[in-house]
């Protein structure tokens, strides 16, 4: 590892104290400690509440049981929705971004102060706008579409949280200025870090485009604008709606590179073919929310095809880049421990009864075979023509936000319990079947939620069969089936989250106290034999993985058949003479 400079000394205001964790050799900044605990605990609350009402989701869905009332549904799945894929997600990524950045560069945290504001906001916002939901009066869903509305505190509560993440990644951003100021690294930042900051860079605009087109929807809702236009609407929401699932993208990879250091010392094959891989995040991530708006009228078909046809790729290729180093940095760290025979011993040899590598393990699969092959497909305008409004598009996002994202938060969190949080893992047997139930469970949920939707099933209806309907649909028995495997795989999965549940809480609570380590005034370097040394450095791993190329290939396979799968089936339903 290169040497570390000292720090200057530090001024009044910035005076603190670290921690050196005696089992990871990582340093926790105080303050910056105390705010990725506040963060995380309310992330995991936000994820309690949203598989709790996931129950409700999946047993009104699944035709044989068909639980909930309509009006009860809509406000359950709006509720699961922004509890789901916002509060869960991003509270969590904002303790991401100070591990990132105070941790990793062992650096003290920009405006401790400012950041307690930035949670205070993201919490009230969060619980302002679940209970105007909960009232009743705001069952609008996640898109919360004009002319449709809700109550002014549903949106009141978005613009409350979004302002307080943005001012949370500023914050992220800041700590690296003075981490850069006083010397705590030299050379580039690691590559974890600089993931983090594509996530960072990422949600700014995002946050951003939700907070400038939920304003005047929330003035609308009082009654001092007379109407928002649907199509500016739509066209501005969907730059936030889906590039928040970039942020997710950005961060989850940071962690499996992390995860991939942590667990088996490994380092990138190359550092800057991956950082050119997550700069093309940057560039061209958020272009693909153009598949929202295909039916739009207002955008330009130029617009619709360059953005589905051609840039969109661009994203695609930098998933490909990270799916095949992250993978080939594990066996190359591997290979390098004695593990040669053959293609695959690296990985037979790989720690499968280690949560926090196969959770990451299980997320990074599929979230390519699953959710970046079908996220390609309903990428190309004339595909997705034939599947957007159905619930193959739930299937789809529950690949990537469910299986990608919230499996590898899972993982990550059961290196940071003992290590942030100075617990041993309670009822560690548990903890290491978990990922596999809640994984695999989604595996196949996905799996038959792609399936119905091929079969037609819509997506977000209460009732599959309109019952009672005066022009009734016949759907084929096997749609009921999709529909049914998709109610027991849910109910597996609930149970999978359930028990990080359990684990995580318990852990906190019961779990035996550890040695917190030694606290000090100043930083100081990270010992050559940390574990997590490979996280905070610098360098190349060179590309000897044979095994990983098999695989990348037989990933290349199932993509090429499973795209021409579809454009068969879009020429039976568009058959030209």
């Amino acid at each position: 590892m290169s040497a570390v400079l000292p720090a200057p000394p530090a001024s009044p205001s910035a005076v603190t104290t670290y921690r050196t964790c005696p089992r990871t050799g990582l340093q926790f900044e105080a303050r910056a400690e105390r705010l990725m605990i506040a963060n995380a605990v309310t992330a995991v609350v936000a994820l309690l509440v949203g598989g709790l009402l996931a129950i409700g989701v999946v047993l009104t869905r699944w035709p044989a049981v068909h639980w909930l009332a309509a009006d009860t549904f809509y406000m359950v799945l709006t509720a699961h929705g922004i509890d789901m894929l916002i509060f869960w997600i991003i509270f969590f990524e904002i303790a991401v971004l100070y591990f990132c950045s105070s941790t990793l560069l062992r650096c003290r945290i920009a405006t401790p102060n400012l950041a307690w504001l930035a949670f205070a906001l993201m919490l009230i916002g969060a619980v302002t706008n679940n209970v105007a939901v909960f009232q009743g009066g705001s069952s609008v869903m996640m898109t919360s579409y004009v002319p449709m509305m809700a109550s002014p505190a549903f949106y009141l509560g978005l613009i409350l949280f979004a302002v307080g993440a943005l001012i949370g990644c500023f914050i992220f951003f800041g700590t690296l200025v003075i981490a850069k100021r006083e010397k705590t690294y030299e050379g580039s930042v690691p590559l974890v870090t600089f993931g983090a900051i594509t996530a960072a860079i990422i949600a700014v605009f995002t946050i951003a485009s939700g907070a400038i087109i939920l304003i005047p929807t929330f003035l609308q809702s009082i009654g001092l604008v007379k109407e928002v236009d649907p199509l500016i609407y739509r066209t501005i929401w969907w730059a936030f709606g889906h590039s928040s699932q970039q942020i997710n993208v950005a961060a989850h990879i940071s962690i499996w590179y992390a995860v991939a250091a942590i667990a088996f010392g490994a380092k990138p094959m190359s550092e800057r073919v991956s950082r050119g891989a997550f700069l093309l995040y940057i560039l061209f991530l958020q272009l693909a929310s153009a598949h929202h708006l295909l039916s739009d009228p207002g955008l330009s078909t130029g617009w619709k095809v360059v953005n589905t046809s051609y840039f969109m790729y661009f994203a695609v290729l930098a998933s490909m880049v990270h799916g095949l180093t992250i993978p080939g940095a594990m066996e190359v760290a591997q290979r390098q421990k004695g593990y040669t025979r053959g293609l695959f011993e690296w990985l037979r040899k790989a720690p499968w009864g280690n949560p926090v590598f196969s959770g990451v393990a299980i997320a990074l699969v599929g979230f390519g075979f699953l959710g970046g092959i079908s996220g390609v497909m309903m990428g190309t305008e004339q595909l997705n023509m034939l599947i957007h409004n159905t619930i193959y598009v739930p299937g789809h996002f529950h690949a990537t936000v469910v299986v990608g994202t919230t499996l590898s938060f899972m993982a990550l969190t059961y290196f940071l319990i003992p290590a942030l949080f100075k617990r041993e893992i309670w009822l560690p047997q548990l903890a290491k079947i978990q990922p596999w139930l809640f994984g695999l469970s989604m595996y196949f949920f996905c799996l038959v939620m792609m399936g119905a939707g091929t079969l037609g099933v819509s997506r977000r209806h209460w009732d599959m069969a309109f019952q009672g309907a005066a022009l009734a649909y016949e759907w084929p028995g096997a749609a009921y089936l999709m529909m049914g495997l998709v109610g027991i795989a849910g109910v597996a999965a609930i149970a999978g989250g359930g028990i990080y549940i359990l684990v995580t809480v318990g852990s906190l609570l019961f779990g035996k106290k550890l040695d917190a380590g030694e606290r000090k005034g100043t930083f100081t370097p990270v010992p050559r034999a940390a574990p997590t040394v490979a996280v905070q450095t610098y360098g190349s791993a060179g590309f000897a993985a044979p095994g990983t190329f098999v695989l990348a290939m037989l990933f290349l396979l199932a993509f090429v058949l499973y795209y021409f799968i579809n454009w068969k089936y879009l020429g039976q339903l568009w058959g030209l003479s």
